[in-house]
């Protein structure tokens, strides 16, 4: 059964590209469920300002703010007076261990936020933060503190640096930690003139010293929309992740650098959702259907590549970059994507009261034949910002969406059973939240970082909230 509904979707997709519809699997696997097991306070004065409709200490594309590693968790955060906040805790429920790093934050911008790493072979951990199109500030601590992490002092950490040991990035943006299956761990940046003209790169660390890789997005190529040209971009990545077959799986919104393409100033300029992995971890580049499309440090990936947009959307819809991605057991990628649909509103004037309004999450998979597949989230999205998607160790997808929302789908209905799980009325969250992706295969639980709302630059509350998940106990 499971083989001829993958024929007939992959038919459709030949016939009329995206399927609606997802391929039957056997319902032998426990559907999803959640249950709150603890709700701790991190900071109760975690620095509070809204910029770009954001908070600094709650953005999804940290990559991570918060992660779990070797029976511990780790979290960070900026202090009302500005410092940062390292934590850590023993899994599942030991206390909070907070310590202070010698560096303030140096300006209200909520892209400034705290990025985490840890490189498995040396167990050293890796923070990268506060940095806007400027030099980023990093600080690594001593080897083998995650791997045997007997001490948690602030001097466990050398000093903040603006290079990474000595290579310089320039000035970058969205600085993200990855570790490859060799237990490499790879930075992943944007830099270049800002978001409609900026290029990702990759360094990589060994265990011993940083290495460029190079440029992997190109900022060049032409794009028509409404009757303007745009000359100049950025790929806006929804994520970075190894799946078991060690394959890096990247879906992308591509930005404009000229706002003339939209039919008006509310729309933004994100359009299309795009697709392209690599076998060979960040050397070079395919498209959905395998073609080579890009090879880092000579040829970026550009828009002008063949077959890389898998969802087209364009860019009068108000559609949001970097927002949720991960794989599945089977290695397939999982997309987030959040936009206004036609039909609920021809254009967006207002960005974030027609987002509020008429916006709705949308989740997107492709099948191990190739297919896509889109189911719109039957939950509206009554916010400005981005969720994000996870799965437990039955492939069950659970998708956090703006203040703390727990909705999920079943892997036996081929992710289509979309409900509400957690309604998160009583956690007074701000609007996104941080979650910790690499916990809840390996234990079982779901945690989010979340910051509760407050006013004007009046400190809240930061606390980490705990969900059982799924029938395995």
């Amino acid at each position: 059964m499971l083989r001829r509904a993958l024929a007939v979707a992959a038919c459709a997709a030949l016939a009329g590209g995206l399927v609606d519809a997802a391929p039957a699997v056997s319902a032998t696997r426990p559907g999803p469920s959640a249950r709150v097991v603890r709700d701790t306070l991190l900071d109760p004065s975690g620095i509070y300002f809204v910029s770009y409709d954001g908070l600094v200490n709650q953005n999804p594309f940290q990559m991570s703010g918060i992660l779990t590693y070797g029976g511990y968790q780790y979290v960070a955060w900026y202090h009302a007076d500005r410092y940062v906040k390292i934590a850590r805790r023993r899994a599942p429920e030991g206390a909070w261990q907070t310590i202070t790093l010698p560096h303030q934050l140096t300006t209200d911008d909520s892209h400034n936020v705290i990025s985490m790493g840890i490189s498995p072979r040396d167990g050293r951990i890796h923070i990268a933060m506060d940095t806007h199109n400027t030099p980023v500030f990093y600080v690594k601590s001593v080897a083998g503190l995650a791997n045997h992490p007997a001490t948690w002092d602030a001097s466990d950490f050398g000093p903040v640096q603006q290079t990474l040991d000595g290579l310089d990035l320039g000035n970058i943006t969205y600085p993200q930690f990855i570790v490859t299956p060799e237990k490499k761990l790879q930075f992943v940046y944007r830099t270049g003139q800002g978001s409609g003209n900026g290029v990702n790169r990759l360094a990589e660390y060994d265990g011993g010293t940083w290495r460029q890789v190079g440029t992997w997005s190109s900022a060049t190529g032409n794009y028509t929309a409404n009757g303007v040209t745009s000359t100049t971009r950025n790929m806006y990545v929804h994520g970075l992740d190894y799946g078991p077959d060690g394959r890096l799986s990247v879906a992308f919104t591509w930005r404009e650098g000229n706002q003339g393409v939209l039919c008006a100033p509310g729309g933004l300029d994100n359009h299309d959702i795009g697709y392209v992995y690599s076998d060979d971890r960040g050397r070079t580049w395919r498209n959905s259907a395998g073609q080579a499309v890009g090879a880092t440090g000579t040829a970026p990936v550009s828009i002008d590549a063949p077959g890389l947009t898998v969802d087209p959307i364009g860019v009068d819809r108000g559609l949001i970059n970097q927002e949720g991605q991960a794989v599945d057991s089977a290695g397939d990628p999982h997309v987030i994507e959040s936009y206004v649909p036609a039909e609920a509103k021809s254009c967006v004037t207002n960005y974030v009261a027609d987002r509020t309004a008429y916006g709705r999450d949308y989740h997107l998979w492709r099948d191990s034949s190739g297919t896509w597949h889109k189911t719109q989230i039957p939950v509206p999205l009554n916010a400005t910002g981005r969720s994000k998607i996870v799965f437990d160790r039955d492939d069950n997808a659970y998708v956090i969406m703006p203040f703390g929302r727990v909705v999920a789908a079943s892997r036996a209905s081929g992710w289509t059973d979309w409900k509400v799980l957690y309604d998160a009325k009583t956690l007074n969250a701000f609007g996104e939240v941080d979650v910790d992706a690499s916990r809840l295969r390996s234990q079982g639980l779901l945690s989010f970082m979340y910051q509760q709302k407050s006013t004007g630059t009046t400190p809240s509350a930061v606390r980490v909230i705990d969900f059982r998940i799924g029938a395995r106990r």
